[in-house]
């Protein structure tokens, strides 16, 4: 498969488990159809669209050619009409969320650099895709974004961009990289969430008498 069709692919993948992270939150809300549509296309092309803007790309790429649109649309619906079937809601976020970023992180490493991006944009616009569409779900519902939650988050995204631009750098065969980094960005995100994996908090210093 060629390399623009790879990350074609890779991007509707991500696009589609957005959307449906997204959709999914809507249906929790208990929002109507409009709203879970609006909640879900907005995830799931609001990465693309962030990355695009940072790398001058007029317009977005989602807003001119129609299957980002349509399968972000799609799966909303499906969510919408379907979500009896997911289980637990939080659950099937999370799980979502998690396999979006990692493939985002990894696609808009890999986007940045075909724009001929430094190696260290590259990973900064990777992780700002991989957490764009989430942010934005998040403030549509009115829920703290997953981002500033104490659990890693944006740690995975910058390991799966940094993992892809260290296999273009060391010119390993694609699309090893892609596939490497959004299998260790998702992996590492699941298991924060299942071990309770996060970051240093601020010291708490104790009052002296």
């Amino acid at each position: 498969m060629e390399e623009a069709a790879v990350l074609t692919t890779l991007d509707l993948v991500g696009t589609a488990a957005f959307a449906a992270s997204g959709a999914s939150i809507g249906v929790f809300k208990r929002l109507d159809l409009f709203g879970v549509c609006v909640v879900g296309v907005t995830t799931g092309i609001g990465g693309g669209i962030t990355r695009d803007v940072l790398l001058g790309v007029h317009p977005p790429t989602a807003l001119v050619q129609w299957p980002d649109f349509v399968v972000a649309l799609a799966f909303s619906l499906g969510v919408f009409l379907l979500h009896p079937l997911l289980g637990h809601v939080q659950t099937a976020v999370l799980w979502l969320d998690a396999l979006g970023m990692g493939v985002f992180a990894t696609t808009g490493a890999a986007t940045a650099l075909r724009h001929d991006a430094e190696w260290w944009a590259a990973i900064l616009i990777g992780a700002i895709t991989a957490i764009g569409g989430g942010v934005l779900r998040d403030v549509l519902v009115n829920e703290m974004p997953l981002l500033l939650h104490r659990d890693l988050y944006a740690t995975p995204a910058l390991v799966g961009a940094t993992i892809v631009v260290g296999f273009e750098l060391g010119s390993v065969p694609y699309p090893w990289g892609l596939v490497t980094g959004t299998v260790i960005a998702t992996v590492l995100r699941l298991a924060a969430l299942a071990r309770g994996w996060n970051l240093p908090s601020p010291p708490q210093w104790g009052r002296t008498s």
